[in-house]
């Protein structure tokens, strides 16, 4: 995608935007879940917003415009606001990834909306194609389940309470060096992408 800076500007800018509505829907899906299960700390730190400038985390942008896939700054949540930890963390957790897909369905259906004359057709796919893919692209790699990506809080509420428990004191431990592995290419290619890729060009066949 930065290639596309000086090689093609406008295309870059309309990646931009995507990318900032990809991450600002997933980011504020989260905060607005936790809120609704009862816990106000998204809302006290200005995160239950649609503005980008709130949910924008430096290094998940840079691997989003670089690999197409990343992260936003994770929202704070308190626990100890919530009636059901475990299955609550696991709702706020599902949720970012939930709305990316939401959201990349119902652009596909507009694509696919057979009175669109094929001139409008042709433009609404440059203008909204991009959200697609970095919306199934986000979606998806988050569901990867390594903290502090959104998989790892599913899968803690999915295990038994013991093995949730070696599993989040193992991978507190190690997960952003996994993750930095993940995303650090190798050969041209990252093991991201390898993992993902195969996930994210079903799903895109299926949309686009």
């Amino acid at each position: 995608m930065l290639d596309l800076l000086f090689a093609n500007p406008i295309l870059f800018a309309l990646w931009a935007v995507a990318l900032l509505v990809a991450v600002a829907v997933h980011e504020f899906a989260h905060a607005l879940v936790a809120d609704r299960l009862g816990d106000p700390t998204p809302r006290a730190h200005g995160r239950l917003t649609l503005n980008p400038a709130a949910h924008l985390d430096p290094l998940g942008t840079l691997a989003l415009l670089i690999a197409h896939v990343g992260w936003g700054k994770p929202v704070p949540i308190d626990p100890y606001n919530l009636d059901n930890p475990r299955r609550d963390n696991m709702l706020i957790a599902l949720a970012g990834p939930a709305s990316n897909f939401i959201l990349a369905i119902f652009l596909s259906l507009i694509l696919k909306f057979p009175l669109i004359p094929p001139l409008i057709a042709h433009l609404l796919n440059y203008l909204i194609a991009p959200t697609i893919i970095l919306s199934v692209g986000l979606a998806t790699f988050n569901l990867i389940p390594i903290p502090p990506l959104d998989g790892s809080k599913v899968l803690l509420g999915l295990l038994p309470r013991e093995q949730a428990a070696r599993y989040e004191e193992v991978f507190n431990r190690y997960g952003a060096l996994l993750l930095l592995l993940l995303i650090f290419p190798f050969a041209g290619t990252s093991l991201a992408i390898s993992i993902v890729s195969p996930i994210i060009n079903t799903i895109l066949n299926f949309l686009l």
